[in-house]
């Protein structure tokens, strides 16, 4: 095997060729639905690094299984694309890289500096859209195993591919759909951005809608009609409390140091058509973390009692009690063991390549390595580059990051595949 520094030397050469890889992937808009330019980007760019190429069909009906989330949209004609090495004789373990193609919505474009879906570099760092979250993960992956392929290919003693999913932001239906078709391996590696770091537990979430109806009116009669907007605003106020009851005793060892790990938050209300009409209608829509112990079903009822509760402190609520429905996440709360075999390797290639020793942690938010771990019993740990502003404004990632993590996993790929077949 050729000497680490060899493999640093290329990725350094080929850091620019990464870069504008990203930057392609950052100018295809990949929000729920328009994943496909995107996912042939990064198809066409695996290829040309002698990875097979599969694309994985959505079934119409994935959001039947017991673990997906409420689907966003028809799958017709959409899918994941699996970037796959040849096999390889001779056994040995598989791994599996993880990511999701797909972007949450940009908000509110005046707000920012430049289009999200115009990649654009400054000071050392790539904004746009997708470019942290976690379109980086992929240029990182890219930068190593380019590297592999042309310096020592035989390193890759086993099956080794790249998953690219779509709807990790809103159900997670891409990955289970691709593990439910048998795209799996002895351990994952989800390439989100970490800050270099391992990302190692998260909670539950779940997703709603709350509908509160009143009466539709004239504004000259809005003091004696039933407005269905300050109803919600109601509701939104009770559901501070319960946020602040479930977060008052966090009893999980994954989550320390995390100051509120089971946030209630308020993403969407939408109400009325007319300024002035009372309006009839509110939707809010809800994202409701909560703890790795509880089940779905555990977490539904108490949202769906919660809610119900508040509805008996208010005459308006009590004569409308407003409905909830699921919209989107279900998902159980994960966490792999910070002394697992996967976390204590990748962590050595990282302390190898870059003299640090990196941390592990739990965050108040979700990733698919849930499904591996809870639904598959496959070992799965997040380790991607340094990303500001996710699902902000002015989103960008540092391009060092990507270029440090790449040396990371060559160094891990190493000792990944001289160790024993699982």
């Amino acid at each position: 095997m050729k000497p680490f520094s060899a493999f640093d030397d290329l990725i350094d050469d080929q850091a620019e060729q990464a870069f504008r890889f990203l930057e392609d992937l950052v100018r295809a808009d990949s929000t729920v639905g328009r994943e496909h330019g995107a996912l042939e980007v990064l198809a066409e760019r695996f290829a040309a690094i002698g990875f097979e190429i599969e694309r994985v069909p959505m079934p119409l009906d994935i959001g039947d299984d017991p673990a997906a989330g409420v689907p966003q949209l028809s799958y017709a004609g959409r899918y994941d694309v699996l970037a796959r090495l040849p096999h390889r004789d001779g056994g040995g373990r598989s791994l599996l890289f993880n990511g999701h193609i797909d972007v949450v919505p940009p908000g509110d474009l005046t707000q920012w500096s430049s289009p999200p879906f115009e990649p654009v570099r400054r000071d050392g760092w790539l904004y746009g859209r997708g470019g942290g979250d976690m379109k980086a993960g992929f240029a990182m992956a890219w930068l190593a195993l380019q590297a592999i392929q042309r310096l020592d290919p035989a390193m890759i003693a086993g099956d080794l591919a790249l998953l690219a999913v779509i709807e990790e932001e809103c159900t997670g239906n891409g990955t289970l759909a691709a593990c439910r078709a048998g795209v799996l391996a002895d351990a994952v590696v989800l390439l989100e951005p970490t800050d270099l770091d391992l990302l190692v537990a998260g909670v539950g979430v779940l997703w709603f809608e709350i509908v509160v109806e009143g009466t539709a009116g004239h504004a000259h009669d809005a003091d004696r009609s039933a407005s269905a907007l300050r109803a919600a605003l109601e509701v939104i106020a009770g559901l501070q409390e319960v946020e602040r009851q479930i977060n008052l005793e966090v009893d999980d060892h994954a989550f320390v140091g995390v100051s509120q790990p089971y946030n209630l938050n308020i993403g969407t209300l939408h109400a009325g058509d007319w300024q002035s009409s009372v309006p009839a209608t509110a939707t809010i829509g809800v994202r409701f973390g909560f703890p790795r112990a509880w089940s779905i079903a555990k977490a539904v009822d108490h949202f769906t009692a919660a809610v119900a509760d508040l509805a008996m402190t208010s005459p308006a609520l009590q004569a409308r009690p407003p409905v909830v429905r699921p919209n989107g996440f279900r998902a159980e709360g994960y966490a792999l063991d910070p002394q697992h075999d996967l976390v204590t390797a990748v962590a050595a290639a990282h302390q190898a390549a870059h003299g640090k020793q990196p941390a592990a942690y739990g965050l108040g938010s979700t990733t698919d390595a849930r499904f591996y771990l809870n639904q598959f019993a496959v070992p799965a740990v997040c380790y991607g580059p340094r990303a500001v502003d996710i699902h902000g404004i002015d989103e960008h990632v540092e391009l060092q990051s990507i270029v440090d993590g790449a040396k990371t996993l060559v160094r891990f790929l190493a000792g990944y595949y001289a160790g024993p077949a699982t």
